[in-house]
């Protein structure tokens, strides 16, 4: 199967430890030949946790991905990413307003140099992933499905102030976010755009956690990301609280194209990369959810949590991990998946873990 051959390949590169690797390898084999006794079951575990600023709740989830991290960042050698000089200079070029809490953070990690040059999210290995989203009239809303491989995702739900503005998000990178809300009334999220151009800049997460900071309506997110540098090819669709809306094709070294689509999925106009299409059905993911927009709020949601636009392709890593529903001018967030529903806001966000089988959608709850 695909995700037997895909942690075959990852023992057999990141595991030095002979027996270590010996031992999942067996594992995994053992794993083939139960085949017959139906699929493992697939479970997501979320945590939702509220830092303030860069402290010790940050630290601790730094130490539980630190190597899977730093393993990631180095896979293609320590060369091929930027050194902490360069891109701390990234950062006060870019993004003055994220040197204090990048600082911060490293501090609070306890972080080496190279904890320091991959926390500032530049120029790390590119982030493809597949997703759908789209900007709703009414009461402005965001929805947007997550597509990715189950055993990348971090699970984290983060509430933050590391200035003067509070975040509401789903995190990647320990500090980036997949997509958000913040406390001025804008919701932001991304997709990939299906260009296989790549460039020197900054990962996804680390552009809309800076949107998220520092900007209010959708006309100040369009302006931060027309000049903030990428290293791959996204759709950015935002959201604000007077139902302003855009979405914004984003290209290493090419302008950012701003355009009043509602949904977008993984191709820019046209399909620039047919495979890549062809595997996430891109064509027909947007298709069909640009007749979703016809019909009312709620079935464009309830929409988002059946075929085409949810996949189930767990173990060829392209799957809906969540449904997130933004809604700027409450200030909430809901995560959806088929049967439950899970809210947090700005003024009631709650710690806790969420355990959810994505095969059939039932949740646990638990205090963090």
């Amino acid at each position: 199967m695909v995700w037997q051959k895909y942690v075959e390949d990852a023992a057999r590169r990141y595991i030095n430890d002979v027996a270590v690797r010996d031992l999942v390898l067996a594992e995994i084999n053992a794993g083939r030949s139960l085949g017959g006794h139906g699929p493992t079951p697939r479970r997501l575990t979320f945590r939702a946790v509220r830092e303030e600023r860069p402290g010790h709740k940050l630290r601790a989830l730094y130490a539980r991905s630190r190597h899977a991290y730093r393993e990631w960042y180095l896979r293609d050698g320590a060369a091929a990413r930027p050194s902490l000089a360069e891109a701390r200079a990234a950062l006060e070029r870019h993004t003055p307003e994220l040197v204090g809490p990048w600082a911060e953070l490293v501090t609070a990690v306890s972080g080496d140099e190279l904890d320091a040059r991959m926390l500032t999210l530049y120029d790390p290995p590119p982030l493809l992933s597949g997703c759908s989203q789209a900007a709703l009239e009414g009461e402005p809303a965001l929805v947007r499905n997550y597509d990715y491989d189950l055993s990348l995702f971090d699970g984290v739900v983060l509430e933050t102030r590391l200035a003067e503005t509070r975040v509401i998000g789903t995190a990647d990178q320990l500090w980036g976010l997949l997509d958000g809300i913040n406390d001025r009334g804008l919701a932001v999220s991304f997709t990939f755009g299906g260009r296989q151009k790549v460039g020197q800049g900054f990962s996804i997460p680390l552009v809309i956690r800076y949107v998220l900071e520092t900007c209010t309506t959708v006309a100040d997110g369009v302006t931060a990301l027309e000049r903030l540098p990428v290293q791959a090819a996204y759709n950015v669709t935002l959201i604000d609280r007077h139902a302003n809306h855009a979405t914004v094709w984003l290209v290493p070294g090419e302008p950012a194209q701003v355009t009043s689509d509602r949904a977008t999925t993984n191709h820019q106009g046209v399909v620039d990369w047919p495979e890549h299409a062809h595997w996430t059905r891109s064509i027909e993911r947007l298709d069909h959810l640009e007749g979703l927009l016809e019909h009312d709020a709620g079935e464009v949601i309830d929409g988002m949590l059946h075929a085409p636009m949810r996949t189930t392709s767990y173990d060829a890593g392209f799957g809906t991990l969540y449904t997130a529903v933004y809604r700027p001018g409450a200030g909430t967030v809901e995560y959806r998946w088929p049967g439950t529903t899970w809210r947090h806001s700005f003024t009631a966000f709650r710690e806790e873990t969420r355990v959810v089988d994505i095969g059939d959608a039932e949740a646990v709850t638990a205090p963090t």
